[in-house]
């Protein structure tokens, strides 16, 4: 049975919400400070790193039931292994984009995936847009074409952390209350684990791991990608089940927000003119967006 969705604003949700944020918004800082990582090995970690934090996040809270309930779930376990191919996905491209230097362009793909998932439930949920809603994916269109033409390159990494978050959302919600987020995500990085340590005895053999070849200092960085990747989601998990989701998907633009900030200001990464209006025009889809949002939710809080 779904948990109704809360229809006051919590104090404690709006603090576990800007938590969840602030952290996923500071990652980049984390990752670049691995020296000499590559981002297979640095996602590689994150997996096997985030299974065995969530292992004793299940022992401590004592969720081995619901987990096991989960793993004999067939549509569940269908559902979250292609939750984790999507995860995946955004995790690599994250990462590569932050070692790139390409952290500003990660920032866009967060300001873009609420118009992207928005799109993705035309497609796959068959849901009727509002007009503003249409008019918000179409300027996010031009947004894209300003970007390709006057930076040079296609978009591709916005594009791609844009699409794939939304698909994991997507997938994501078809599990609805059956999966908790730490018993969700336990099972995902299960599933990814196999492949992570393969690849890390690739790397091994072949250029060498950087974990324990750089001090202590990196050592612990590489130790604490489990706890980096699984705390901000289970922040999250508290955050949705004590806020309506109009005030969720308000907070979410924090992230990208201090991604940007990190990029252009810690990273030093170049923003021409044509980046700059680029990005106003996504914010004006967005802003278009938000005021919808927080139109049609306000016309709905009377009748419920």
């Amino acid at each position: 049975m779904n948990t109704p969705a809360p229809s006051r604003v919590s104090g404690s949700g709006l603090a576990f919400a800007t938590a969840a944020y602030v952290l996923w918004g500071f990652l980049p800082i984390l990752f670049v400070s691995i020296i000499g990582a590559t981002a297979p090995e640095i996602v590689a970690w994150r997996i096997v790193l985030s299974l065995v934090f969530c292992a004793v996040l299940v022992t401590v809270t004592r969720g081995w039931a619901r987990l096991w309930a989960i793993l004999r779930n067939r549509t569940a376990m269908i559902t979250l292994t292609a939750a984790s191919v999507f995860i995946l996905i955004n995790w690599l491209v994250f990462i590569y984009a932050t070692l790139a230097d390409h952290v500003v362009e990660a920032s866009l793909g967060y300001f873009t995936n609420p118009i992207v998932t928005v799109l993705l439930g035309v497609f796959f949920l068959k849901e009727r847009l509002r007009p503003m809603q249409w008019v918000a994916i179409g300027i996010s269109g031009i947004a894209v074409l300003v970007l390709a033409i006057g930076y040079g390159t296609f978009p591709w990494i916005s594009l791609a952390l844009a699409f794939s978050f939304g698909l994991y959302g997507l997938v994501k919600k078809r599990v609805g209350a059956a999966v908790d987020a730490i018993g969700g995500l336990t099972v995902e990085t299960a599933v990814l684990t196999p492949a992570a340590i393969i690849a890390l005895v690739v790397i091994a053999q072949t250029t060498g791991l950087a974990l324990g070849s750089h001090g202590a200092g990196q050592t612990v960085l590489i130790l604490s990608l489990g706890v980096a990747t699984a705390t901000p989601l289970i922040l999250f998990a508290a955050a949705a089940r004590r806020l309506p989701l109009v005030y969720l998907g308000l907070v979410q633009y924090l992230a990208p927000i201090l991604m940007l900030l990190v990029g252009v200001f810690v990273l030093h990464e170049q923003m021409p003119l044509e980046r700059w209006i680029g990005f106003g025009i996504v914010w004006v889809a967005l802003a278009l967006l938000t005021f919808d949002m927080v139109r049609h939710e306000s016309r709905q809080r009377p009748a419920r």
